[in-house]
């Protein structure tokens, strides 16, 4: 090797190890290096080099979930304390790297105190520069556990939300627009006719003011992602259901119930239907192709008549046996739970009743003579 050749290996060799002497020695000093222009200098380097010996996890999420979700920053509080409860929100992995990057680019100190929504599929950078911008509006939608697509749709019309636009939102739901289905993962088997509908989860939704149709899609389908959970769509598979039939049953099961606690009755009993080849003979299944009632304002008909029952339409329960072409509504996650982990019973049936303690419960039995009787009982 030749003195040249010598030489520059040996100055490659001392920049590393100068290198990283200083990233141990300020890493240890920390942020007393303040004092002077040297020491400042200093410290740059050595966040310049941490930086980029961590270059790559700069460009990967900076958290593990997939649903955006709200942080709030009150005022005074430090950058330390903001990555601290960023990580408690499971929306920042790593809080060194996010406080060094913030030191480095002199954003530690602009943290703006206000309202948020975080994605924790952001970068560092991302989320840092979002921090450093606070919301100074923020639109709140609250849509209701059981509410089909067009009352959803009805709700964003009478309540003009950010840059929501209703008409545009039931487009992108009834898949009437181009929309991509590849970012979720549960949609993969969804059939090319079906809309959207039961994959809507309701919920409260904090959007920014540019937040627009596609924004609030997005939203609403990663949170179903979010709260659908692995052990819940095993759930599924194991009573021999897809996902989307599951939400299809799901949402019966919501439509039916009153009282959260009977949901994984129902539900077994559903099944125990289905396992016997009987038909459901669920009245929402009626009232969904039925659509909307001028005379009472409503989408759900009610009561209905021994004549509704004859509906020839695909969703409707009494005339065709097992479960309808999709969902009929959007349900809640206690439903989607009780149909991944219903009750195991030997109940067929199951009517309103009248005399029960609680509102909204139902008296169940297994034979039809049983039925019969409670359904007399409360005439």
């Amino acid at each position: 090797m030749g003195c040249t050749a010598r030489a520059l290996l040996l100055l490659v060799v001392l920049t590393a190890c100068l290198s990283a002497g200083l990233l141990f020695y300020f890493r240890w000093l920390g942020d007393d290096v303040t004092g002077n222009g040297r020491s400042l200098q200093a410290r740059d380097i050595y966040l310049q080099t941490y930086l980029t010996a961590n270059a790559d996890e700069l460009e990967q999420p900076a958290g593990n979930g997939f649903t955006p979700a709200p942080f709030t920053i009150a005022t005074g509080e430090s950058a330390d304390t903001i990555a601290a409860n960023l990580a408690a929100a499971g929306l920042l992995n790593n809080t060194e790297l996010f406080l060094n990057y913030l030191r480095f680019h002199g954003l530690d100190a602009q943290l703006e105190a206000g309202e948020y929504i975080i994605d924790p599929q952001q970068t560092i950078p991302q989320i840092a520069a979002t921090l450093t911008e606070a919301v100074v509006q923020e639109e709140t939608v609250r849509f209701v556990e059981g509410w089909r697509l067009e009352q959803m749709a009805d709700y964003l019309a009478e309540n003009p939300t950010a840059n929501v636009d209703a008409n545009q939102f039931l487009a992108i739901v009834q898949r009437q627009v181009v929309f991509d289905l590849s970012p979720y993962p549960f949609l993969a088997t969804l059939p090319e006719t079906a809309t959207l509908e039961g994959f809507l989860f309701p919920d409260t939704y904090r959007l920014p003011p540019e937040a627009d149709a596609v924004y609030l899609m997005d939203l609403m389908l990663r949170t179903f992602e979010g709260r659908v959970t692995p052990q819940m769509q095993q759930g599924f598979q194991a009573q021999g259901l897809s996902i989307h039939q599951a939400v299809t049953l799901a949402a019966i099961v919501e439509r039916e119930a009153v009282v959260a606690t009977e949901r994984p009755i129902i539900a077994g009993v559903f099944y125990n239907r289905l396992g016997q080849g009987m038909k459901l003979e669920a009245d929402p299944t009626v009232q969904y192709p039925l659509g909307y009632q001028p005379e009472s304002d409503s989408w759900w008909k009610s009561p209905l008549w021994l004549e509704d029952l004859e509906l020839d339409s695909p969703y409707n329960t009494y005339r065709y046996a097992g479960l309808p072409p999709g969902p009929i509504a959007n349900p809640s996650l206690s439903s989607l739970e009780a149909v991944a982990f219903p009750t195991q019973t030997e109940f067929i049936f199951f009517v309103a009743d009248c005399e029960a303690a609680v509102a909204g419960s139902h008296a169940f039995s297994i034979t039809y003579e049983e039925h019969l009787a409670n359904v007399q009982r409360c005439r």
